[in-house]
């Protein structure tokens, strides 16, 4: 047995695979295969899931707390039930493909250069996070709320935001592609 996989015994027992209504604390789950695992109804709080392969992963009405998930590939998680939620996570660098997000609750998180191309995020709340050089590519944001984000730039030519809130002085990282300068 490797180090790797003694560090996750200790979160995860051998040989399961579906876990439910589970609470999982401070597991180093960072570089390791969880291709296939199933989460449902599951919190994880303090954990480490840093460069983790999630392929095809089952995360169902999972909420993650104080997590650390730099540079995860979302968009290979099961599409199938796919309802997270993040309160003061590391998300910097992950990747949101095709991913089904409405209503998605994202507070007091780090969300630098990430990237969500052609998501569903739809009444989703951005509070308090921080989205420096993330890019939302053809994504569906309308009625979300990103009045206490910041750092964000978004262009409204490429993403539905009808109804969405925003406030000063985020709502000018709307105007960043217009090569405009707005003075007081």
């Amino acid at each position: 047995m490797n180090n790797i996989d003694k560090k996750v015994l200790n979160c995860l027992p051998q040989d399961i695979t579906e876990f439910k209504s589970e609470t999982f604390k401070d597991c180093d789950l960072s570089q390791y295969d969880l291709a296939s695992y199933e989460f449902v109804d599951c919190t994880f709080i303090n954990c480490d899931f840093s460069m983790a392969i999630i392929e095809h992963v089952t995360f169902n009405d999972v909420r993650f707390e104080g997590c650390k998930l730099i540079g995860l590939d979302f968009s290979k998680c099961s599409k199938f039930l796919f309802t997270v939620s993040f309160e003061e996570c590391l998300l910097d660098y992950c990747l949101f493909l095709n991913n089904k997000m409405k209503k998605t609750e994202f507070s007091k998180c780090s969300m630098k250069e990430m990237t969500f191309a052609e998501c569903e995020l739809s009444e989703s709340v951005f509070d308090d996070c921080d989205l420096s050089r993330t890019m939302f590519e053809r994504c569906n944001l309308e009625r979300c709320d990103f009045s206490s984000a910041y750092n964000y730039e978004l262009l409204p030519s490429q993403n539905k935001i009808k109804k969405a809130k925003f406030a000063y002085p985020g709502v000018l990282g709307l105007l960043s592609d217009l090569d405009i300068k707005v003075v007081e």
